[in-house]
C-alpha cells in the first residue's frame, strides 16, 4: 500500500530531477565556450575537423567540466531556490578556477597549445593537456566541497 504522500514526493522528485538536469546542462554549455573561448584557435571548429589533439583536448575539458557540475550539484543542499543558487555560484566560480588553472599550467609548462590542437596527427602533447584538465577539474572539485 502506497503512503498518501507518494505522489506528490515522486513527482517533487521527478520535477528537481529535471530542473538540476537544465542547469548541470547550461552550466556544461558555459564550460565548454569557456574553455573553446581560452583556448588558442577554434577549438570547436578543429573538433568538427576531426583533428585529433582538438578532439583529445575539448574531451577532456568536459568531463573536467562534469567533475566541477556534479559538485556543485551535489553540494548544493538546502531548499530548492538554495539549492539552485548555490549549484550556478558554485559552477561558475568552479568553471571559471578550472579555466585559469589549465591556462597558467599551460603556460608555466610552456606548451604549444595552439600548434598542437592544429596538427592533423596525435601528438603526445595532447595527452599531458588532457591530463591538465582532468587533474584541475578534480582539484576545483574537490575546492566546491
Amino acid at each position: 500500500m502506497l503512503t498518501p504522500d507518494f505522489f506528490p514526493t515522486l513527482f517533487s522528485g521527478i520535477g528537481l530531477i529535471a530542473v538540476y538536469a537544465v542547469i548541470g546542462a547550461v552550466l556544461m554549455y558555459v564550460g565548454y565556450f569557456a574553455i573553446d573561448l581560452t583556448t588558442p584557435g577554434d577549438l570547436r571548429g578543429l573538433v568538427r575537423e576531426g583533428r585529433p589533439n582538438a578532439v583529445v583536448v575539448a574531451a577532456s575539458g568536459l568531463v573536467s567540466m562534469a567533475l566541477i557540475v556534479v559538485t556543485a550539484i551535489y553540494v548544493s543542499g538546502g531548499g530548492f531556490l538554495t539549492g539552485i543558487v548555490n549549484t550556478l555560484v558554485f559552477g561558475l566560480v568552479g568553471i571559471i578556477a578550472q579555466v585559469i588553472a589549465v591556462r597558467g599550467l599551460e603556460a608555466v609548462s610552456r606548451l604549444d597549445v595552439g600548434a598542437c590542437l592544429h596538427d592533423e596527427g596525435y601528438t603526445p602533447v595532447s595527452a599531458m593537456i588532457a591530463g591538465m584538465h582532468v587533474a584541475l577539474g578534480l582539484v576545483v572539485a574537490v575546492a566546491i566541497i
